[in-house]
């Protein structure tokens, strides 16, 4: 198992819900971490300053992953201002709700804009810079499901799934790529816990997990030097009744 004290990791939606929990759970593991934001700067700031207090280092760097330029530069960016980058967590995701009947190209572009084709940026990127690594891809437990209150999403994270195994074949030997498919950890916006109790049963455990869950599975796939092309459902068994269209 490899040991994250003194690396550095390069977060994208670092400042908020699970990308913070990523960030807390590697520095708690001795790893310096950059946190990338796009609007959130007071939060992004906020916690590299919390971080650095801790022991560890860590930069808040900004860059709008719906702009290819600036997904694809911001591993080149990050090492510039860390110096060596060791591990990426691709965390940054839109979620906006569509239906089959409603949705337009417009959201399925932004969708897959945003939460599948960054990261392949971002994980290229990283690729490219020649060093040993792995790369972290956040999906969703419903890939193995029909999620048809988000198709624009659900269309995504299904194309980041086949990126993610694409890209632990053509980046290996030197970075594995990975995937996490969180279940119900924590409540969309606008939603509080009741929320989650309230589905708590739609999955084998009858209960609800944590971001805290998410990114122990993390910190392990960063650990796991011989583990790649695999995708860990946090999910309490909901993936086991996935309907897969039938």
């Amino acid at each position: 198992m490899e040991q994250l004290n003194g690396k550095t990791a390069l977060i994208t939606g670092g400042a908020k819900r699970l990308g913070r929990a990523f960030a807390n759970a590697l520095a708690a593991e001795g790893a310096n971490v950059v946190i990338h934001y796009n609007r959130s700067v007071r939060e992004a700031e906020s916690l590299a300053e919390e971080l650095a207090g801790t022991g560890v280092r860590a930069w808040a760097i900004q860059a709008n992953l719906a702009n290819f330029d600036e997904a694809a530069s911001l591993p080149a960016r990050a090492q510039d201002v860390a110096g060596p980058i060791d591990f990426i967590i691709n965390s940054a995701s839109i979620f906006p709700e569509s239906t089959l009947r409603d949705v337009t190209p417009e959201a399925i572009h932004t969708n897959l804009d945003i939460n599948a084709l960054s990261p392949f940026l971002i994980g290229r990127a990283f690729a490219e810079l020649g060093r040993p690594g792995a790369i972290v891809n956040m999906l969703d437990c419903m890939i193995a499901d029909y999620d048809r209150k988000h198709i624009a999403y659900h269309l995504s994270k299904q194309a980041l799934f086949s990126l993610t195994r694409m890209m632990a074949v053509e980046f290996a030997p030197l970075v594995r790529v990975n995937a996490i498919a969180p279940g119900l950890v924590l409540p969309p916006a606008g939603k509080d816990e009741s929320y989650l109790a309230g589905l708590a049963s739609t999955n084998p455990l009858n209960r609800y997990g944590s971001a805290g869950d998410v990114a122990a599975a993390a910190v392990f796939l960063l650990k796991s030097t011989f583990i790649t092309g695999q995708v860990i459902y946090v999910d309490g068994g909901r993936n086991l009744r996935g309907a897969m269209y039938g």
